[in-house]
């Protein structure tokens, strides 16, 4: 499973890696609303949360689904400005009809199929679709798609305030702290992009990324099958202190592809992630339940394919078969003794597999 972007033609210089205010501003919101995706980060968030105003604190609540789950595409710009209020200038130019749309999705959980039907602000079916769907989520949502839909402006104007009072609360003084580690990634990926290419610039921003050359793709290692453009456009890939483990990406239709990485060393990234693949590689090997059953045995010290033929009553052909997929996965270590090789459990990697499977779920 992955998400794809076709870049097709498009030269390396519309390959944008930059710094922006607004989206690290939406990574500390998604961090404050949802903690437990980041306990590196479990410090600031509780210091943060603390000295927030009762007033900041709720208005920050009321549309906490913008950047909870997933993240409205209009706070990951495309391209980046030196300052939140510039890049929330931008916001302001949006259309109505795109900035509703955009909110919509995150508001109603619905996978991005409002983005194909007429405007929910004059059409009465897209609309009362979209109210069904964001009650489904729940009455806050509710609530919020209802003000958005009925007064556009009001709620744009509310929701720029409570971005705007961000600042002065905790933004201001984290981001001049963290400012330099951005700066300087995006230097080192712009260097590594034009010395060494793509493929390699990829690479080194994370694990899950790749470069598919014979087709043109990026390619990201996530649980979901979707892809998007960047033909006559270009992609803007943005560092992150406090993204980890997200690998976000804004793929709507008609927005440039935005990508927001975490850095090494950020608060809550992991630096070598393990493949998806590999992850359903091992599920599947203990799935099976003769596997799961050596697995135990093996768990407890090395055997051979002999004594786990013995004491499971199976025949050592079915044993080596078994010890094929499961080494195949990952889980076991093989050492030899004389004329013999014995099989353990890597317990490590087994006791990994939880962690593991949690951080690819939120890539």
């Amino acid at each position: 499973m992955s998400l794809t972007v076709d870049i097709t033609g498009v030269p390396p210089e519309r390959m944008l890696f930059a710094v922006s205010p607004l989206a690290e501003l939406t990574a500390m919101l998604h961090v404050l609303a949802a903690p437990g995706h980041h306990p590196a980060a479990l410090s600031w968030a509780s210091r943060v949360r603390a000295a927030l105003r009762p007033e900041l604190a709720e208005r920050l609540y009321e549309a906490e689904f913008l950047w909870r789950s997933s993240r409205a595409d209009f706070l990951l710009p495309g391209h980046p400005a030196p300052t939140l209020e510039q890049e929330l200038d931008a916001v302001d130019k949006l259309d109505d009809d795109t900035y509703v749309t955009s909110a919509l999705v995150t508001t109603c959980g619905s996978d991005r199929v409002l983005f194909n039907t007429p405007s929910p602000l004059v059409d009465s079916t897209s609309r009362g679709r979209a109210l069904e769907l964001a009650q489904a989520r729940g009455p806050q949502q509710a609530a919020f798609a209802d003000r958005l839909m009925a007064d556009p402006g009001m709620v744009r104007a509310r929701l720029r305030e409570t971005l705007t009072a961000c600042g002065p609360a905790f933004f201001n003084e984290t981001w001049q702290r963290i400012r330099p580690q951005l700066t300087a990634d995006v230097r080192l990926r712009a260097d590594l992009l034009a010395h060494r290419g793509l493929a390699e610039t990829l690479a080194s921003v994370s694990p899950a990324l790749s470069l598919d050359e014979p087709r043109q793709r990026i390619v990201m290692d996530k649980l979901q099958d979707n892809s998007t453009s960047a033909v006559g456009d270009g992609v803007t890939f943005i560092p992150s202190v406090f993204g980890g483990p997200h690998l976000v990406c804004v793929h709507a239709p008609r927005w440039r592809p935005v990508l927001q990485y975490p850095i090494a060393g950020s608060a809550a990234g992991s630096p070598a992630p393990v493949p998806l693949e590999q992850i359903q590689q091992r599920l599947d090997a203990l799935a099976h339940p003769i596997r799961i059953r050596l697995v135990r045995t093996l768990a407890r010290g090395p055997h051979t394919t002999g004594e786990l033929a013995s004491a499971w009553e199976l025949s050592p052909p079915e044993v080596s078969r078994h010890l094929a997929v499961l080494r195949k996965a990952g889980l076991l270590t093989t050492h030899r003794r004389s004329r013999y090789v014995h099989y353990e459990l890597d317990a490590t990697t087994a006791a990994a597999l939880g962690s593991d499977l949690l951080e690819a779920l939120l890539r």
